[in-house]
């Protein structure tokens, strides 16, 4: 599998097997072939809803033109995906049937339907379109996926990467005729991180305030491009990790001003410490790291491993038991039995988890980490 974020995709076809493609190709993939079934898998909401639109402008291009939408939520009765599958209108012969999953739960009853309507679709001019978020490795080893997954053609949606951000906004630009210095494209990338919507619409606004071909500098994302970024603790872990320490304190500032809570912060900081020691142990013991990945729980994947093994050269088990310590007392802080300030002391954690030091000069000495 491509590591998240990767712009140069991998087609695959063949007869009895389905074709994975990631979106970017996806409208090239689907001028050649249409499948019977599209499941179009993530949580990044712009490639999302483009994956979604090619498949429709696909299946319109074949003439399919009538449509059916089933959304899924609580109490669902599965039986409507047969009902539909088998119901055309007088005018058509096929029909685009639209699954629209969201974050819901399959459930027992779910899967059986699907595995069910994947034994249905030999010789069906239908297309089912699955629309939902993220698909992890267990789903995808499911009975329904893999019976989807021998007719039709799985999209897994990815967040662009930051270290490819830039690039991608930069060719991004071109769809609207401007021409978007990488500089420019890097500061873009830095106020609409984590939200491609905004990135997308910032481009758009250029284009319709700049002559086409515009080459768009810095100066022009300064003066006119508010910052939008969007974080979770999640993409903080990832930059702690990869020792970002600038983006480090970028993202702390974000998740504050969204009003992200404060234990959620530390319990993502304290898990990644956690699984940082537990490492560390199993190397001690001799083994190999690989080994060590596979023995946490969860497991590490491989695209994750290397920001690890970064963090693990960096941080020796001395320095990460005195910032477990620390988040003990950052934990006390949040139940107000310690004066230690909150947000600053969530800063410092993370940042020092990044490889950086204690910056925080007006705290007593006792609290900073050496």
């Amino acid at each position: 599998m491509l590591p998240a974020g990767c712009w140069t995709s991998c087609v695959l076809w063949n007869d009895e097997k389905t074709m994975k493609v990631f979106a970017d190709k996806l409208a090239d993939a689907l001028a050649k072939k249409l499948p019977p079934v599209v499941i179009v898998a993530g949580e990044e909401p712009l490639q999302h809803m483009e994956a979604c639109d090619a498949v429709r402008a696909a299946a319109r291009s074949r003439g399919i033109e009538e449509r059916d939408i089933l959304n899924v939520e609580a109490n669902f009765a599965w039986g409507r995906l047969r009902e539909t599958a088998a119901s055309l209108s007088l005018f058509a012969s096929s029909k685009l049937i639209e699954l629209r999953l969201g974050s819901s739960s399959l459930g027992q009853e779910g899967a059986k339907a699907l595995k069910e309507h994947a034994g249905e679709l030999q010789g069906s001019d239908d297309v089912l379109l699955i629309a939902m978020g993220k698909l992890d490795y267990r789903q995808q080893k499911s009975a329904w996926f893999q019976a989807l997954d021998k007719v039709g053609l799985f999209v897994p949606v990815w967040p662009v990467d930051p270290s490819r951000l830039g690039y991608w906004l930069r060719d991004r630009a071109e769809r609207y005729q401007l021409s978007l210095e990488l500089d420019a494209a890097r500061m873009l990338g830095e106020r609409t991180e984590g939200n491609l919507l905004a990135a997308d619409q910032e481009l758009q606004k250029l284009s319709l305030l700049l002559p086409k071909g515009t080459r768009i500098g810095p100066t022009e994302i300064t003066g006119g491009v508010e910052n939008s970024a969007r974080y979770d603790v999640f993409t903080l872990m990832d930059a702690c990790l990869k020792g970002e320490r600038e983006r480090v304190s970028r993202i702390i500032r974000g998740l504050r001003g969204e009003g992200v809570e404060p234990p959620i912060v530390l319990w993502a900081l304290t898990r990644e410490l956690r699984t940082l020691l537990s490492l560390h142990q199993h190397l001690y013991q001799g083994q190999s790291f690989e080994h060590a990945c596979k023995a946490q729980k969860p497991a590490i994947f491989d695209k994750r491993r290397p920001a690890y093994q970064q963090a693990i050269a960096r941080l020796p088990m001395k320095r990460l038991h005195k910032l477990l310590l620390l988040a003990q007392r950052l934990d006390l802080a949040i139940k107000g039995a310690s004066p230690l300030p909150l947000w600053n002391g969530l800063h410092d954690l993370a940042l020092t988890l990044a490889g950086g030091r204690g910056l925080l000069a007006e705290l007593p000495s006792s609290y900073r980490v050496g």
